[in-house]
C-alpha cells in the first residue's frame, strides 16, 4: 500500500468515526439534562447550579432538573457522574476538591482522571483568612511574628482535617518555618459561633454574606484572602500571593463535570453555552452577591488547572503526613 493510499483509508477511517458522534451532536439535546450537584440544597452552590440550570434550559430548549446528592465532601455526587452514561444528559456541579484532595486521602470509588471530565470552570469561592477578638494582631505579618515568636500558641480553626484551609494552612507553616496549632472543626457552623466567642485566634472560611457581616460589625477583622486578586468588598486585604506565599493562596473553585466519554461536540457545546451565561449580569450579580467570582473559559485551561492542584496537594499531603482517621 503506497503512501497515498495509506492517507487516504486513515483519513476514511477518521471520517466514518466521527460520523456516530457528529450525528448524535447535531440531536443532542432530545431529552431532560440532570444536574447533579454534590452539596446540599439550599446552599451557595446549589443557587448557582440552578441558576445556570436556568440558562442552559433556554438556550438548549431542554428541561434541566437540579439533583442534589450531598455527602463525603462531594465524592458521593461526582460518583454518580462517574457511573452515569456519557451521553451528554447528566452533568455534576462541584467543587474541584473531589478530584483534586480526596484521592490523596482515601480510594474514592472513581478514577479523579480517568471517571470525569471539566466541562468548564464556573467560579471561586474566596478563602479569608480572619483574626478573632482573642488575635492582637491586626494584619497577617505581625500574625506570623507572634507564631514565630511562641511556637504552637497560635490556633487555627479550619473545617476540617484535611480541608483546604487545612492545606492552605500547611503550605503557610511549610513556606515560613512557623508553628501554627491546627484546630479542625466538622463543618463551618459551630466554626463560626467558636471564632465569635473568642476560643481561638485565626479562623480559614469561605466568604459569604454571614461572614462579612461580622467583618463588618468589627467582631472578625480579615487578615489575608486566598484568591486570584484583592476582593472588590475587601480592596485593602491582601492576597496571599502578594504576602509571598502563592502555593497558600488557595480557594474553593467550582465547576461543570461530565462523565469520561460524553462527545467532545456536546462538551463544546456545553462549554459555550456556560461561558455564555456567566457573561451576563444576572448570573454575575447572583455570584457577586455572596462573593463568589465567576471564573469561565475553556475545559481543557480548567483541565490544566485541576492537575496543577492535585500534584501540589499530594505534594504537601505527603510532606505534613495529613491522614484521615
Amino acid at each position: 500500500m503506497t503512501d497515498s493510499v495509506r492517507r487516504r483509508v486513515l483519513a476514511s477511517l477518521a471520517l466514518a468515526a466521527a460520523l456516530p458522534l457528529g450525528a448524535q451532536a447535531q440531536t443532542w439535546p432530545a431529552k431532560p439534562i440532570r444536574i447533579i450537584v454534590a452539596y446540599p440544597a439550599g446552599g451557595v452552590s446549589d443557587v448557582v447550579a440552578r441558576a445556570l440550570g436556568d440558562k442552559l434550559s433556554e438556550r438548549l430548549g431542554t428541561p434541566v432538573v437540579v439533583e442534589n446528592k450531598a455527602g463525603a465532601g462531594g465524592t458521593i455526587g461526582m460518583d454518580a457522574v462517574a457511573k452515569a452514561a456519557p451521553d451528554g444528559y447528566t452533568l455534576g456541579f462541584s467543587a474541584i476538591s473531589p478530584l483534586v484532595l480526596n484521592p490523596h486521602l482515601g480510594t474514592p470509588p472513581y478514577d479523579a482522571t480517568r471517571d470525569i471530565v471539566p466541562v468548564a470552570s464556573v467560579m471561586y469561592s474566596p478563602v479569608l483568612l480572619l483574626g478573632t477578638q482573642a488575635a492582637k494582631e491586626r494584619d497577617f505579618r505581625s500574625l506570623l511574628a507572634t507564631a514565630k515568636a511562641q511556637p504552637g500558641q497560635v490556633r487555627w480553626a479550619t473545617s476540617g482535617l484535611a480541608s483546604l484551609g487545612h492545606i492552605m494552612l500547611e503550605h503557610i507553616m511549610q513556606g515560613t518555618g512557623v508553628q501554627i496549632t491546627h484546630v479542625p472543626y466538622k463543618g463551618g457552623g459551630q466554626q463560626l459561633n467558636d471564632a465569635l466567642s473568642g476560643q481561638f485566634e485565626v479562623l480559614s472560611t469561605n466568604a459569604g454574606p454571614a461572614v462579612m457581616q461580622q467583618i463588618k460589625a468589627g467582631k472578625l477583622h480579615p487578615l489575608a484572602v486566598g484568591a486570584p486578586a484583592r476582593l472588590n468588598t475587601l480592596p485593602n486585604v491582601p492576597t496571599l500571593g502578594e504576602l509571598g506565599l502563592p502555593a497558600a493562596n488557595l480557594n474553593s473553585v467550582f465547576g461543570m463535570f461530565a462523565p469520561a466519554g460524553v462527545p467532545a461536540a456536546v462538551l463544546e457545546r456545553l462549554n459555550a453555552e456556560i461561558n455564555r451565561a456567566l457573561a451576563l449580569p444576572d448570573i454575575q450579580a447572583r455570584l457577586e452577591a455572596s462573593d463568589n467570582v465567576p471564573t469561565g473559559g475553556s475545559a481543557e485551561a480548567f483541565r490544566r488547572q485541576i492537575a496543577a492542584e492535585s500534584q501540589s496537594n499530594a505534594r504537601i499531603i505527603r510532606a505534613a503526613n495529613i491522614r484521615l482517621n
